[in-house]
């Protein structure tokens, strides 16, 4: 009798035909009729029809730019060989002259500059300017910049960035696989006094983007914080001097996206879809943002996993996996209309099954079969008896039918965990 996590992937639903001989090369697979959001319309092939001149391998970060921009929107299939360090020159490098931090917590320190403005309108010449020019240094070499009609995959169980920021911008049809993505780390936050009563850090940066760009499909890569996670910053003002963003935002009209196999962990605020609930932002997003999630582990994160504005968001086999600090993991924001089914949450000890929704707005869901602990759980219940303040209603108002096939729920657990991720694939 087959036995363990290999015997387990191989008779996984999704993954039995990437494990059969004879199939397609890795970089030459598309994304499976039926296969969410991604897969609709037009579908999602990436660079599967490049030809020989437009199919790169890449070891480094300057090799990974220029192939992306060879050739245009030509197809064309890109493949990562080993670890590329998008993070390796020094945060000092991008400084420009004047910049200095001491200068900068001098200036703007609750004691000095109080809560009630932020530093948008401060002139580039001060504290506040030369870090904005100093960032936009950094922002020039850790982004880099997918074209239509692409596939980046990772080679072997070992490839992926550390510290580079993928911009998937309005382009259409890219594919992103099998690669490990160590979230980059903002050199120059900006301190806003007056994001919550506190004042917070905020930082630029997700390790990928998708910026009003349509049919992606991101599959079998890890997301993580790595040597820097959150625990090892420093704070400053009494609040942490957050240097990370996002793992894999979907904004700015962004659409047909389907995310699976993926793991995204130990991060604070992992998958933002819409990014404002204004209503220039609503114009854009409204109609679009569709995105399927589906066996995906989310391991020891915060929040946002997925935090949804807008948008049809189909959730289904993840594993969500909450240890210290956890917060929530669905967030229900404006509009949005997500269905989150054949779940499976493993919480602790002292963290209620009623934090795993958070109400940010009015809108329904749907939350159907999932299991919390081993135990089928009603989430929209749950929710409402524990936190009363914030009572969310059934019925997302719409039914997934872009699905491949669906495992139980009891099942996903050790199916996600031993199937997800990069290095699985070969």
């Amino acid at each position: 009798m087959l036995a363990g996590c290999t015997a387990l992937v191989l008779a996984a639903t999704g993954t039995a035909q990437a494990a059969a001989p004879h199939r397609t090369a890795l970089d030459r697979q598309v994304l499976a009729a039926h296969d969410g959001w991604g897969s609709t319309t037009t579908g999602t092939t990436g660079g599967s029809a490049a030809d020989a001149a437009h199919v790169y391998t890449v070891t480094t970060w300057d090799q990974f730019k220029a192939a992306l921009a060879d050739g245009g929107s030509a197809p064309k299939i890109v493949r990562v060989v080993g670890t590329i360090d998008a993070d390796g020159p020094s945060c000092d490098s991008f400084a420009v002259p004047g910049y200095d931090f001491g200068a900068y917590l001098a200036k703007y320190s609750p004691e000095a500059w109080g809560r009630s403005t932020n530093l948008d309108n401060e002139p580039d010449d001060s504290p506040e300017g030369l870090r904005r020019a100093s960032q936009a240094r950094q922002d020039a070499y850790v982004k880099a910049y997918v074209p239509a009609n692409t596939t980046i995959v990772g080679v072997g169980k070992d490839a992926g960035f550390k510290g580079a920021s993928l911009q998937i911008k309005a382009v259409d049809n890219v594919i992103v696989r099998n690669l490990g993505f160590e979230s980059p780390l903002d050199c120059f936050p900006q301190w806003d006094p007056t994001d919550t009563a506190d004042g917070n850090w905020n930082s630029e940066y997700d390790s990928a983007v998708i910026y009003g760009s349509t049919h992606v499909w991101m599959d079998h890569d890890t997301f993580t914080d790595g040597d820097h996670p959150d625990s090892t910053l420093p704070s400053y003002f009494g609040r942490i001097y957050e240097q990370h963003d996002g793992e894999l935002d979907i904004v700015k009209g962004a659409d047909y996206v389907t995310a699976s196999w993926n793991v995204f962990e130990d991060h604070d605020k992992t998958i933002l879809i819409g990014n404002s609930d204004s209503a220039a932002t609503a114009a854009v997003d409204r109609g679009h943002l569709r995105a399927t999630f589906h066996h995906n582990l989310f391991s020891n994160l915060v929040e946002r996993a997925p935090r949804v504005r807008f948008g049809q968001v189909d959730s289904y086999d993840n594993h969500f996996v909450a240890k210290d600090g956890y917060g929530y993991s669905y967030g229900i924001g404006m509009e949005s209309q997500l269905v989150a089914e054949h779940n499976a949450f493993t919480l602790p000890d002292g963290v209620g099954a009623g934090t795993i929704l958070k109400k940010w707005k009015e809108a329904p869901l749907t939350a159907d079969d999932n299991y919390v602990n081993g135990e089928l759980t009603d989430l929209i219940a749950v929710h409402n008896a524990q936190v009363p303040g914030e009572i969310l209603q059934s019925g997302a108002g719409w039914t997934p039918t872009l699905r491949t096939g669906i495992d139980p729920a009891w099942a996903v657990p050790r199916l996600v965990d031993c199937g997800a991720g990069a290095g699985r694939l070969r």
